[in-house]
């Protein structure tokens, strides 16, 4: 029974990849916009710019593993 529902976690598809970064992306943005509340001024806009940067990192983790994991 656990095993089967740890399949529900497994990305299996590059929609569902696509999906999960989306959602990523979509709480990035909105931290990045908490930031610029936060510290107006180049501060906050470095904060944010490193927001969606580090979606772009694990974005291209998953679409590389989900490659490989096919690959095999």
């Amino acid at each position: 029974m656990l095993t089967r529902l740890c399949r529900l976690f497994v990305i299996k598809t590059k929609f569902e990849a696509f999906l999960v970064i989306y959602g990523l992306a979509t709480g990035a943005v909105e931290r990045g916009v908490h930031y610029l509340q936060l510290y107006p001024g180049v501060g906050g806009e470095l904060l944010f710019a490193a927001s969606p940067v580090a979606v772009f990192m694990a974005a291209a983790r998953i679409l590389d593993s989900l490659e490989r994991s096919y690959a095999d």
